[in-house]
C-alpha cells in the first residue's frame, strides 16, 4: 500500500496568499495529494533572544519573516478543495486562547466537511511566547494539555461543562460542532511528550532529520504505547522540509531531503523504511512562485508514486 503524500500551502511573502493557498491547494488535490498543511510562525525576532530551535547560533531562516496565519490558510485551502484533509505541522498551541482555538477548528471542520486534522505542539520560541502566549514558557506542556482537554470538551456533546486554569466553562452550547471528531496530532520528542502523545493523542508529527533518528524514536513510542497498554493505532505523519541547494548539516555531508527532486524522491524511499503512514511534503521554501511550486509537487509526486512511496 502506497505511503500517503501530503504538501505543504504557500504561506511566505514570496507568494500571493489569497490568490496562490486556493490555486495550490486545488492544484495538489487534482495532482493527487491526499493533504494539505500548514505550520505556524508568529514572528521573526530581530535580534532574535535564542537560536532556531533554541540552538544557540543557529540562525532563523530568512522565510520566516512573513509566515501567513495557519488558520486563515487552512481556510482558505478547505474553500477550494473538496477531498484533500486540511492538517496543521504544527499550531503552537500555547500561543491561542484554548477555548477560541477549540471552536475554530471545530468551526473549520464543519466548513470542510470533517477533513482536520489538529496538529498541536508546544513550540520553543521565547519571543512568541512574550508576544503572545496564554502563560510563561516555562507552562507551556501543562497550558498544551489544557487545550486538548477543552478541545475535547468543546468539541463533544453539549451542554459542555470544563473547569480548568485558563478555561472555565460552567454549561453551555457550543457550536458548531466538528463534522466528525477531529484528530489531535502531536509533536513530540522526549519521555514526557511520549506519554501525553499516547495516553491523550491520535498521532505522531515527528520532522524528517534522520532515518535512524525517527527510527529510534517511533520505536520507543511504540514500546510505551504497549507499557501503557494503549492498542489504538498511533497514526504517524513525517515533515519533509524539503531544500534544492544540498548543505553540510551538523557535521553530516548532507541533510535529508535537501537536493534535486530525485534526491528528495530517494530519501523518501529510505524514509518509507520507517513505516510511516504519510509524509508531509513541505516545498514552499525553494520555490520562486505558485508556478513553481505546482510544478515541483508534481514532479514529487509522479517520480515518487513511480518508485514505490
Amino acid at each position: 500500500m502506497a505511503t500517503r503524500l501530503g504538501l505543504g500551502l504557500p504561506q511566505m511573502r514570496q507568494y500571493s496568499i489569497g490568490k496562490d493557498v486556493p490555486e495550490v491547494a486545488r492544484a495538489a488535490e487534482d495532482i493527487g495529494y491526499d493533504s494539505l498543511w500548514v505550520f505556524e510562525r508568529a514572528l521573526f525576532p530581530e535580534p532574535a533572544t535564542q537560536g532556531l530551535y533554541g540552538v544557540d547560533g543557529l540562525p532563523w531562516p530568512d522565510q520566516y519573516r512573513n509566515v501567513a496565519d495557519p488558520l486563515v490558510t487552512l481556510t482558505l485551502a478547505a474553500s477550494a478543495t473538496e477531498r484533500a484533509e486540511l492538517g496543521s505541522s504544527v499550531l503552537v498551541a500555547p500561543l491561542h486562547v484554548p477555548f477560541q482555538l477549540a471552536k475554530s477548528l471545530a468551526s473549520l471542520d464543519a466548513a470542510s466537511g470533517g477533513r482536520v486534522l489538529a496538529g498541536l505542539g508546544s513550540g520553543w520560541s521565547l519571543d512568541e511566547y512574550a508576544a503572545s502566549s496564554v502563560r510563561p514558557f516555562e507552562e507551556r506542556g501543562r497550558v498544551l494539555d489544557e487545550i486538548i482537554e477543552v478541545c475535547r470538551a468543546v468539541w463533544g456533546p453539549d451542554p459542555v461543562v470544563y473547569d480548568g486554569t485558563l478555561t472555565k466553562i460552567a454549561s453551555a452550547v457550543v457550536g458548531p460542532k466538528p463534522a466528525r471528531p477531529i484528530p489531535v496530532l502531536l509533536a513530540a520528542g522526549n519521555e514526557r511528550a511520549f506519554r501525553r502523545l499516547v495516553d491523550h493523542g491520535d498521532g505522531w508529527l515527528p520532522a524528517a532529520f534522520s532515518a535512524e533518528q525517527v527510527g529510534a524514536q517511533w520505536r520507543r513510542l511504540r514500546e510505551l504505547a504497549e507499557e501503557r497498554g494503549r492498542t489504538r493505532p498511533i497514526r504517524t505523519v513525517l515533515r519533509v522540509n524539503t531544500a534544492r541547494e544540498a548543505k553540510p548539516y551538523e557535521g553530516a555531508d548532507r541533510r535529508a531531503f535537501q537536493g534535486s527532486v530525485d534526491q528528495i524522491v530517494a530519501d523518501l524511499v529510505e524514509f518509507t523504511e520507517l513505516g510511516m503512514d504519510e509524509f508531509l511534503i513541505d516545498l514552499q521554501g525553494s520555490a520562486r512562485d505558485a508556478e513553481e511550486l505546482k510544478d515541483v509537487a508534481a514532479e514529487v509526486f509522479e517520480k515518487a508514486r513511480a518508485a514505490g512511496v
